[in-house]
């Protein structure tokens, strides 16, 4: 009975604990975050005061409306959102296309096919940006949604994470569509991807919030603030009053919420598609 009791106090106690450090944890992580968003409402004047204040005596919407004057955010906006949506598009349908090929379709080299774009994963992207830049520049699409979007349609990574989501299905499954005259195209789209939905959801967050980052890609092959992205526009925010911390704050925080809502939103399936696959390769 006592020894019982122990127990429970034993995993009790471990609990706090870990929930304390947890909860520890996560407020490192999003201090920055609320550290930006609390200056972005700050008057001028409190963000200079010492001992520096955590909470602003008046809610100063100005900070907003400066950095909005200052730099195009919501055109930066505009073009991420739409650069992100249409890259998460084109690598759910390249990468779901060839990971089922990978996964259900016989054929010949198809394991050395596999492990060649595997080992594309271990090329750096700075090393690919010169010769992808050329190709860009020879196509005459510089300065473009097209610049921006077409180098980054298909990724090794989508492929090998789908390929192994789709591995965990059941191979009686295809053999009788297969009989029941179900062809494959038809077999992806009716049977195959409503099953993968966790590992096509965890691909589109991870491939959305990847697209928002980019940063060196969009700054080499775009040049008026038309194309600019998110990225490029805090670097633009940075380089009005050194002083204006409040402005450079508000369009920091306005740039991080839509990729903040895109994680929050999918970070159950991310977490479930990124582990659904780890049972069987």
């Amino acid at each position: 009975m006592i020894a019982n009791s122990s127990a429970r106090y034993e995993k009790a106690l471990i609990k706090i604990v870990l929930y304390f450090v947890n909860t520890l944890l996560a407020f490192l992580i999003i201090a920055p975050v609320l550290y930006a968003l609390i200056v972005s409402i700050m008057p001028p004047d409190q963000i200079f005061e010492y001992p520096p204040k955590l909470i602003p005596k008046i809610i100063y919407y100005r900070n907003f409306s400066d950095a909005l004057k200052s730099a195009p955010i919501f055109r930066f906006i505009l073009n991420s959102l739409f650069v992100s949506v249409s890259i998460t598009a084109g690598q759910i349908i390249t990468c779901s296309l060839a990971a089922y090929a990978f996964a259900f379709m016989e054929l010949k080299g198809k394991k050395v096919i596999f492990m060649i774009i595997l080992s594309t994963m271990m090329i750096p992207g700075q090393t690919i940006i010169i010769s992808n830049y050329l190709t860009i520049s020879s196509l005459n699409m510089l300065d473009s949604y097209q610049a921006l979007i077409f180098p980054y349609l298909s990724s090794a990574f989508g492929i090998f994470l789908l390929r192994q989501a789709f591995l965990t299905l059941p191979r009686e499954l295809h053999e009788a569509a297969m009989l029941d005259g179900c062809g494959n195209f038809r077999f992806l789209m009716h049977i195959v991807i409503p099953l993968s939905k966790p590992a096509i959801g965890s691909l589109g967050i991870y491939q959305f919030i990847n697209a928002w980052n980019m940063y060196m890609w969009p700054l080499l092959v775009t040049n008026s603030d038309k194309m600019r992205t998110v990225q490029i526009g805090i670097g633009m925010l940075q380089n009005i009053d050194s002083q204006s911390f409040g402005p450079i704050m508000a369009g920091i925080v306005m740039i991080l919420v839509p990729s903040i809502l895109a994680f929050v939103l999918g970070q159950k399936q991310l977490i479930a598609g990124l582990t659904e696959g780890s049972v069987k390769s």
